[in-house]
């Protein structure tokens, strides 16, 4: 739910739950989930449905809270779904699962997930947040993050590494805005002036993402010029070895 390698059935990316979650809490959390994982097996639920579950449950609380600013239960709702990536993976490994179909539904599914996150902050400054400049921000954070998954992937199909990962990914565009978003909706519960964290948040994802498909772009641009030159070297040497052969 990054890079395309799969594991058991999944996409080995930083989701939104692994990136929420530091690797002594996955450790702990996965341990604690595997029965709950085990049980869902034996009542014949698939990872896939539970990677579906997820991120419906993800798109809810993006969708129905953050239009309407209540971006503190916004965030613990999608937070709570965010366990689905720690389930569907844990069931993966228990049914001893391999698929690229898992991988193709994870990314998939994660590009939505984010639509509906920074698409409800949209929403949000569209309407009685009041604020275009933000809702204008909120709106290239939607995009520039599609593109910069793209940048990756499209190089990828055309056989070159990408061999970066860049200022801002996926995992780091996330916790910087839905930890802003939590803090920031406790401003209804009467913290004073916290409420300015979201955009603050957004700036520096919005920021961050153009660096990230800057350093993407640049580095797509010197591997393929690195890969015509390493072909066209190979093409002139084995036309000078069939010119030797031939003498």
């Amino acid at each position: 739910m990054g890079q395309p390698v799969v594991i058991e059935g999944r996409a080995a990316t930083p989701t939104v739950g692994k990136a929420m979650l530091n690797k002594y809490a996955r450790a702990f959390f996965t341990r604690v989930l595997t029965p709950f994982a085990a049980f869902l097996i034996r009542r014949g639920v698939s990872p896939d449905t539970v990677t579906l579950i997820g991120t419906a449950g993800v798109v809810a609380g993006a969708l129905v809270f953050f239009p309407r600013g209540e971006f503190f239960w916004g965030t613990i709702v999608i937070t709570l779904f965010v366990f689905s990536d720690l389930v569907d993976g844990n069931m993966a490994r228990q049914l001893g699962r391999s698929s690229r179909w898992g991988a193709f539904l994870d990314s998939t599914l994660d590009r939505v997930a984010d639509s509906a996150i920074f698409g409800g902050f949209a929403l949000w400054y569209a309407g009685n947040g009041d604020d275009n400049v933000l809702c204008a921000v909120s709106i290239f954070c939607l995009a520039s993050g599609q593109v910069v998954s793209y940048t990756k992937a499209r190089g990828e199909s055309i056989g070159l590494p990408v061999a970066v990962n860049g200022l801002v990914e996926r995992a780091e565009r996330l916790v910087v805005s839905l930890v802003a978003a939590g803090l920031a909706g406790l401003h209804k519960f009467g913290v004073p002036g916290i409420q300015v964290l979201l955009p603050i948040a957004l700036w520096i994802v919005a920021v961050g993402s153009l660096v990230t498909l800057i350093q993407r772009v640049v580095t797509v641009r010197r591997e393929s010029a690195e890969a015509e030159a390493a072909a066209a070297a190979e093409s002139d040497a084995n036309a000078s070895q069939g010119s030797e052969a031939a003498k």
